[in-house]
């Protein structure tokens, strides 16, 4: 069931490292300043728009359950908040998009031009923050991290409008555009602090199952959520033609008129201020929406399980929590 927001597990790991987490928004706040005003002042629009700030919390949780240097983890925290801003300004780019945390998206704003090349800027910093911790292998978790989820955003490019994409196509395509960072963010608060490989990868496996588990909740909310509490256009999956779990688990029992429609909307692009409703009526006629959260939570089961391999503390429990969070989240 869903956390009422007295027991919002997120909002208690907030809670928890408050004073960690001024500090590394205090980290990304001066990173991202330059002489070139632009780049903070676009920067800061999508920034201060907010976010869930859940990759970067991650990183804090995991370094303070190992007892790691929490300069080097705010700096480690602050440089993943800085991978995803930087690819949430691409992704905007690519995907036309409409709005971001509920206002207008950066590129509508500033030209898609600047979008980019501040993202790079970010990309840049974070590598900067990278290396000032001096740890190789932090840097090498964090630049391959980066390197998938760039393979992970052409992955669904070529996918897009492709209603032939598998189960295993779309979960290699999360995996790699959101559950690498996850993964990352996780790994590298362990690594930071001398603890055995085999904490590390448990670390690791925990962000993997879990960015897996909430991305597939992401793209199930992109059909059943509304636009107030997403914080962006609902449909723009099924605009920009993104094959989805949702849809796939829709085509797998779609009878000849629906994959008609998939085929016109999906494939050829051609679509009617009606079809985003009749695709949420035949997502619901499929039992799609709930189908998908139904495998969000098999990836959900295998992040917790991952965390029994961890010592126990509170932070553990608070992340043992944060799981199912990220399936029944309305936004």
């Amino acid at each position: 069931m869903p956390d009422d927001n007295n027991s919002n597990p997120l909002e208690r790991l907030a809670a928890m490292l408050d004073d960690d987490m001024r500090a590394t928004n205090g980290v990304i706040i001066r990173r991202m300043q330059s002489p070139v005003e632009l780049i903070p002042q676009l920067a800061t629009y999508l920034i201060a728009a907010g976010g869930k700030r859940i990759r970067p919390l991650l990183t804090l949780a995991a370094t303070h359950i190992y007892g790691g240097d929490l300069k080097h983890a705010q700096k480690l925290a602050a440089s993943v908040e800085f991978i995803h801003t930087a690819t949430l300004l691409h992704d905007d780019v690519v995907d036309e998009s409409l709005e971001r945390r509920g206002k207008e998206a950066a590129n509508l704003v500033f030209g898609n031009q600047a979008s980019v090349l501040v993202g790079d800027f970010l990309f840049s910093r974070a590598f900067e923050l990278m290396t000032e911790c001096e740890n190789i292998q932090i840097l090498k978790i964090l630049s391959n991290a980066s390197a998938i989820i760039t393979e992970g955003e052409v992955l669904q490019l070529s996918a897009a409008g492709n209603i032939n994409t598998s189960m295993d196509d779309y979960i290699q395509i999360i995996t790699s555009k959101t559950a690498a960072l996850f993964a990352a963010a996780c790994e590298v608060g362990p690594v930071l602090a001398g603890a055995e490989q085999t904490q590390a990868k448990a670390m690791h496996d925990y962000g993997h199952y879990m960015g897996i588990a909430f991305q597939i909740a992401d793209d199930a909310l992109d059909y059943s959520s509304d636009r107030e509490t997403l914080g962006k256009v609902i449909g723009d999956d099924f605009r920009e033609g993104k094959i989805t779990a949702p849809i796939l688990l829709a085509l797998k029992n779609a009878d000849a008129a629906e994959s008609e429609f998939w085929a016109r909307t999906l494939v050829k692009g051609e679509q009617n201020d009606t079809d985003l409703k009749t695709a949420q009526d035949i997502l619901n006629k499929h039992d799609s929406i709930n189908g998908s959260l139904a495998l969000a939570q098999e990836y959900a089961d295998k992040a917790q399980l991952a965390l029994e391999k961890i010592p126990e503390s509170p932070l553990r429990a608070l992340l043992h929590d944060l799981v199912p969070y990220t399936i029944f989240r309305k936004a």
